[in-house]
Order: C-alpha cells, then sequence, then structure tokens
C-alpha cells in the first residue's frame, strides 16, 4: 500500500466530480468513525461515486496506484468493518449516493437495487407494490443494502425469510482491479456452475465492492398478531417454539428471546416502556404470527399454542396485542436493548449462534462460568431464538470501575467464545468480523477453512487493497 498522492485526488475528483469528495474537517469525521464511537480511524479522503461506473474507475485508479479502499454504507455496523485505519493512507469509499430503484418486476417477485438504497427505502419500495422485501433491523432507517449483504445481516425475520444469502439473487460487483461483473440475474434456478455471489455476500468488502442487486420479493403480509409471554426458562422457550411451529407452520416469524436483564434496562432507560406484567419473570419471548390472509386465524392459532403451552408447565403469563399502538410497545421493549445497554457505561457485545437446542446449555454454562470469574457481571441475553442466534453481552458490575472492566474484556470474550464453539456454535452469527474478531476468528475457525478463504482473497485481490485489516 503506497500514500494517497495530489495526483491521485485530482484523478479521482474528475471521475466524480467536487460533490462526490470529501475532505474538509467538517464532514470528514462522520465516515471515520462508527455509530458507536467504538472504531475510528484516519483517511486521506471519502470518496462518494454516483455509479457503478464511477466506483469502478475510481477503484481501476487505486489499484494501479497501490492504493488502500474502504467500502463503507450506512457505517451502522458493530464490528468495525467499514472503518479505515489509523495510518492516514486508506481512501474511505461510500456508496451511500447510489440510490437508485432500478427495477421492480411483480411477475418475477423482484426488486433490482443499488447499494447505497437504504432499508427501509427497499421495504417502502416493496409495499407500493404490494408485495414485502422481509429484512428487518433495528438500523432499518439507516444501514444500507450494500452493507446488509455485505454482512449477510439477519435480523428478525430469518426464521421465515432466511438472511441476505437467501434473499439475493443476483449481484454486481466491481472486483478489485476496476472490473465490472454483471450478475444481476433474478434467476432462481441457474446451474451453471459456482454461484460467485456468495463469495461475495458476506465478505465485507474484502473481495470487491457490491454495487448493485436483485432481491427477493414476497406477498404483502395483511395480517399479524403479536404476544408477549413470560417464561421460566430458557428451555421453555425452546420448548415452546417447537410447540408454536407445530400448530402454526411457516406463519412464525418472529420469536424473540429476552432475559429480564434485558428488559429491566429498557424499563429503566428507554421512555414510554412499561412492564407488561406485575411481577418479573426470568425470561420473556415477543412472538410474531403473519399471513397474506386478512382474515388469517392467527389470534386463534397463537391463543391455542400458548395454552398447550400454558398446560405443560412452560408459560407463566402472557398477553396478546389488541391494536397497532400496543404492537409497538412490544417491539419497543425489544429493540430498545442495545441502546439501553448503552447508558449503563461499557458493555462487551457478543453475537454468537448455536444450534437452537443448545441455547439452554450455552446460557446455563457460561452464566456460570463468568459469573464465578466475575462476579457482579450483568449479563444482557437476548436474540433471534427461533435461528439459533444470541445476543450475549456483558455489562459491568454496579459501581466498577470502567478501566478495570475493559480490561477484562480478552478473558471474558474467552469464556463466551469457547462455550458457543464448543456447542458446535460460531463466534459471529450476523454482524460478521470486521476487525473486532479477526483474531478470534483466527483462533476458532478450522485451519483448512482459513487456507481456504485467504486463496479466495489472493486470487481476487493479490495486492491487498480491498478493506486490508479486516476478516482475514
Amino acid at each position: 500500500m503506497t500514500a494517497v498522492s495530489d495526483d491521485l485526488i485530482r484523478d479521482i475528483e474528475a471521475v466524480v466530480g467536487e460533490a462526490g469528495i470529501v475532505r474538509d474537517t467538517e464532514r470528514m469525521p462522520r465516515y471515520l468513525s462508527d455509530w458507536r464511537n467504538a472504531y475510528r480511524g484516519v483517511a486521506a479522503l471519502v470518496v462518494r461515486p454516483a455509479s457503478t461506473e464511477q466506483v469502478a474507475q475510481v477503484v481501476r485508479l487505486c489499484h494501479l496506484a497501490g492504493v488502500a479502499l474502504v467500502p463503507q454504507g450506512g457505517n451502522t455496523g458493530l464490528c468495525g468493518g467499514s472503518i479505515p485505519d489509523m495510518s492516514g493512507e486508506q481512501v474511505v469509499l461510500s456508496l451511500t449516493r447510489m440510490t437508485r430503484i432500478r427495477d421492480v418486476d411483480t411477475a418475477n417477485e423482484t426488486i433490482t437495487a443499488e447499494a447505497g438504497v437504504i432499508l427501509q427505502t427497499l421495504q417502502d419500495a416493496a409495499a407500493k407494490v404490494e408485495r414485502l422485501f422481509p429484512l428487518s433491523l433495528g438500523a432499518q432507517g439507516s444501514c444500507t443494502l450494500g452493507g446488509n449483504l455485505a454482512t449477510n445481516a439477519g435480523g428478525t425475520a430469518v426464521l421465515r425469510y432466511g438472511n441476505m444469502r437467501d434473499l439475493a439473487l443476483g449481484l454486481e460487483v466491481v472486483l478489485p482491479d476496476g472490473r465490472i461483473w454483471n450478475g444481476l440475474r433474478g434467476l432462481r434456478k441457474d446451474n451453471t456452475g459456482y454461484d460467485l455471489k456468495h463469495l461475495f455476500i458476506g465478505s465485507e468488502g474484502t473481495l470487491g465492492i457490491i454495487t448493485a442487486a436483485v432481491l427477493k420479493l414476497y406477498p404483502a403480509v395483511r395480517s399479524t398478531t403479536t404476544a408477549w409471554v413470560a417464561l421460566p426458562s430458557a428451555q421453555a422457550a425452546v420448548q415452546l417454539i417447537g410447540i408454536i411451529r407445530g400448530l402454526c407452520g411457516d406463519r412464525l416469524t418472529g420469536f424473540e428471546l429476552m432475559s429480564r436483564q434485558s428488559v429491566e434496562f429498557v424499563l429503566s432507560h428507554i421512555p414510554g416502556c412499561n412492564d407488561r406484567f406485575a411481577e418479573p419473570h426470568p425470561w420473556y419471548v415477543l412472538i410474531e404470527l403473519s399471513d397474506t390472509q386478512p382474515d388469517a386465524p392467527l389470534n386463534e392459532l397463537l391463543e391455542g399454542a400458548i395454552g398447550e403451552a400454558l398446560e405443560r408447565a412452560l408459560v407463566i403469563d402472557a398477553v396478546l396485542a389488541t391494536s397497532e399502538a400496543q404492537v409497538a410497545a412490544l417491539w419497543a421493549l425489544r429493540e430498545g436493548i442495545s441502546e439501553a445497554q448503552n447508558h449503563e457505561g461499557p458493555s462487551l457485545k457478543h453475537d454468537i449462534s448455536v444450534p437452537v437446542s443448545s441455547i439452554p446449555a450455552f446460557i446455563e454454562a457460561t452464566d456460570r462460568r463468568l459469573l464465578e470469574r466475575f462476579p457482579g457481571v450483568r449479563i444482557v441475553a437476548y436474540g433471534h431464538l427461533g435461528d439459533g442466534n444470541l445476543h450475549y453481552n456483558i455489562s459491568k458490575p454496579v459501581g466498577a470501575d470502567d478501566a478495570w472492566f475493559k480490561a477484562q474484556q480478552d478473558a471474558i470474550t474467552q469464556v463466551i467464545y469457547d462455550a458457543a464453539v464448543g456447542l458446535q456454535g460460531s463466534i459471529s452469527a450476523e454482524h460478521g468480523i470486521g476487525q473486532a474478531k479477526r483474531t478470534a476468528a483466527a483462533r476458532y475457525k478450522d485451519p483448512l477453512e482459513l487456507e481456504l478463504m485467504r486463496a479466495i482473497k489472493a486470487t481476487l485481490d493479490p495486492h491487498g487493497l480491498m478493506n486490508p485489516g479486516k476478516v482475514i
């Protein structure tokens, strides 16, 4: 990698225009740190191309000059994957000007959009033609399609619709040498060799820059029902989801597990949130059923499932929402957890996955080990139980010194990752690797997997100029 010369900056500006260059001290900082201010870097400049052709020209110029690029979307990630290093020699390539919905094909049930389209905008575009784009995240008002693809985003509806690998049919990608791979095919069957799109989905911009995608659409949801359920244990939650799946089938679109500690943080720090029951309970789940029929008997189905669980002592109490306002209030209890935890001081965030059947064992064993070694730590466990994804976050003990807590980070993380991998799980379910988990990935991934990943990286990006220092 080499420093960015004045000649290169002039050449890049000739491609993207004055509006496509950010160098001033007022605007630059927003591209140089993540939304939590957990990761910060320095860049020679920020480039904001407005088209795939401009992206390709900028990449080609940087490739010839030996200058590293850091692709960036909405910058809502949690692992520092879109933040430059501290050298000041990298170029941030922001895709936020690429905001066109290129095509909506209702007969083929697809939508083609550019990488800078905000997820909420994509959802709205689908709704205008009475369709659903089902990816749903807490950051959907600011995260972008390119980032969702680059991190293989999951969210709350994975157990019915899958993650971004399942939702993407085709990609357009600028390769590290500036060539454009046009794989924008809206095909559900294409058995002509390697499915190249899956190399780039989840690669966090280390193999190329995704500039557009063809995505699946689904029939619009016309009826839903939502319940808030109190449980005695995580094991009861695993048994409950089995009952609901058996009675409700693929109408089950959301099953979010939350510990009491998670809910207490929300009740303490998020205005307007109220406890739904008179007494506290160890665990809660937020359940959502949906259907394309406006008069689907969802309440009856969910009441029947919960009733069966009550008879088996799997459920302590439950309430079904009876209005849109109540639905929003229940989801606020779930979606407010991450923000609420920030009010409690420094926290260590982990995004693990294990088989659904192993979640109770993971929680029991990891809780015990952490509390034995680090008495008083507060465990904020919540997540998408239906796909085995648990956000297992740790807040410092009440009154503990911040510096002491941060010094325990590696030891705490090792306990959590050892437990997840010991149960045939993963250290990253949906947040990616970025720079945060790069060292851990090298420790926990199979050596042959790493060898194959490095071989792919060396083939596509032999000079190591695409988002260096991330993933591997």
